[in-house]
C-alpha cells in the first residue's frame, strides 16, 4: 500500500483531490437540467477551490507542525475513489460518486488534523472536513429523494 513520506506530498495529494472536485462538479453542473442541483454543483466546485487554495497557503507559508515520522500512517488508498466520471455517467451514480468523493475527503482531513499540535491548522483541517462532511449530507439528501423516491 502506497504511503505518503512528506507533509508535502499529503498537501499535494489533498491540493490535487480539490482540483479533481473542482472539475468533477464544473462537469456534473454542465450536465444538470435541473437549475438548482446546477447552482448546487457549480457552488461546491467554488468551495472545492477555496479548500485548495487554504492549503497551498499552508504548504507555501510553511504553517504545518507536522513530522514527517508522523504522516507515514496516512495510506493514499484511503482518500481516493476508484470510479471516474463519464460523459454517460447517470445523475444517480454522479450523486453517489460525489458522497464517496465527499467522505474521502472527510477522511483526509479528519486525518489531518488529529496529527497536528498546531490550533490555528487544526481548526483549518476540522473546518475543511466540517464543509466535507455537509457536501455529502446535501448529496445524500439529493439521492434520498430522487432517486429512492423512484425506486
Amino acid at each position: 500500500m502506497e504511503k505518503f513520506k512528506t507533509i508535502d506530498e499529503v498537501l499535494d495529494f489533498a491540493m490535487k483531490s480539490e482540483q479533481e472536485a473542482v472539475d468533477f462538479y464544473n462537469q456534473l453542473a454542465n450536465q444538470m437540467q435541473n437549475l438548482e442541483m446546477k447552482e448546487t454543483f457549480l457552488q461546491f466546485a467554488k468551495e472545492e477551490v477555496e479548500h485548495k487554495a487554504r492549503l497551498q497557503k499552508i504548504k507555501d507559508e510553511r504553517l504545518f507542525d507536522l513530522t514527517d515520522d508522523k504522516v507515514q500512517d496516512l495510506s493514499i488508498s484511503d482518500y481516493v475513489v476508484n470510479v471516474k466520471p463519464g460523459p454517460d455517467m447517470k445523475y444517480d451514480e454522479a450523486l453517489v460518486l460525489a458522497m464517496k468523493k465527499e467522505k474521502a475527503a472527510f477522511k483526509l482531513y479528519t486525518n489531518l488534523a488529529k496529527r497536528t499540535e498546531n490550533a490555528e491548522i487544526k481548526a483549518v483541517f476540522n473546518n475543511l472536513a466540517i464543509e466535507e462532511s455537509k457536501h455529502k449530507l446535501r448529496f445524500e439528501l439529493e439521492y434520498d429523494e430522487f432517486v429512492m423516491r423512484e425506486n
